[in-house]
């Protein structure tokens, strides 16, 4: 269990704050768990992408499809990758572009609450 709980910790400081659900699945669901885990790690390690870049697209993704929940995860994790909120802003504006004024609207106001810099 130690090892999950480390996992989860590693998994928040890439994406942000991680579901209730997500950590139930420790206990609930180990083996589930475990694979989840090796497709995260596979998803957000540095490739042809930088983890930065990654995190942006996810941002302007969550914000288009106005989840609330992952945007404002995604958000928090992007501070702790060096994003700023400047670089959050011109993502929100490409998914302005591609989604319409609602998306970069819900991106906007979760960006003023979530990342102060």
């Amino acid at each position: 269990m130690v090892k999950k709980e480390k996992d989860l910790e590693d998994l928040e400081k890439k994406i942000g704050k991680v579901p209730k659900f997500f950590r139930e699945l420790t206990t609930n669901e180990p083996e589930m768990f475990d694979l989840v885990m090796k497709f995260e790690q596979h998803i957000w390690d540095d490739g042809a992408l930088t983890k930065q870049t990654k995190k942006l697209i996810a941002i302007a993704i969550a914000a288009a499809l106005r989840d609330q929940h992952a945007v404002r995860a995604q958000m928090a994790g992007a501070a702790s990758l060096g994003i700023s909120k400047k670089e959050v802003e011109e993502a929100l504006r490409v998914s302005f572009l591609l989604s319409g004024m609602p998306a970069y609207v819900y991106g906007r106001a979760q960006l003023d609450e979530v990342m102060k810099k």
